[in-house]
């Protein structure tokens, strides 16, 4: 493997550092997941469930169909998630103020229990590595994973423009169903 604590090599996109890549997000991932699948599983409940937790509690009020198209899952599986932490306390649903078939989503306080407890290790983690790394590094990193992001995407991570600075797009608006 080649050194990774070493310079920038030039010679990245060579077959062998497209592979550690990979192994390096395989085993990131497998990680940073770690802690809370400990975690999940004194619940019953697993990765899916975490997900949903997540970006619900990121999202309060977000429609079904929105956690749809963010979770890329059937709406078989996200029913079977959604309902088993629906019944257990953790998310609540309501109607759409617009459209009454809408159901929109929120975490309980036992929700956000959970969504905390889950996001405290993987926060941490996080923490240190940019740290670490430093910031260059940390906007480098963003723009790696930016761009492995389908394009369609990419515009949930697109930053304010800052004062003073020209030609950053904002990120685009919330949904009004979420107002």
């Amino acid at each position: 493997m080649a050194d990774v604590k070493g310079g920038p090599n030039p010679l990245f996109l060579r077959e062998e550092e497209l592979r550690q890549a990979m192994e390096l997000l395989f085993f990131a991932y497998r990680d940073f997941t770690g802690e809370p699948d400990q975690i999940l599983a004194d619940y019953g409940f697993g990765r899916a469930h975490h997900r949903v937790i997540y970006f619900v509690g990121r999202n309060p009020g977000i429609t079904v169909s929105e956690l749809l198209a963010i979770l890329r899952i059937t709406k078989q599986s996200l029913s079977r998630v959604l309902g088993q932490l629906v019944r257990d306390g953790f998310i609540t649903q309501r109607p759409g103020l617009r459209d009454r078939r809408q159901r929109l989503l929120e975490l309980t306080d036992k929700g956000r229990e959970l969504e905390n407890k889950l996001t405290e290790q993987q926060r941490i983690r996080i923490a240190r590595a940019y740290r670490t790394a430093g910031a260059e590094a940390v906007e480098g990193f963003r723009t790696v994973l930016t761009n492995i992001i389908d394009e369609a995407d990419r515009g949930r991570f697109e930053r304010p423009e800052a004062p003073g600075k020209q030609g950053a797009k904002a990120a685009p608006p919330k949904s009004a169903a979420r107002r």
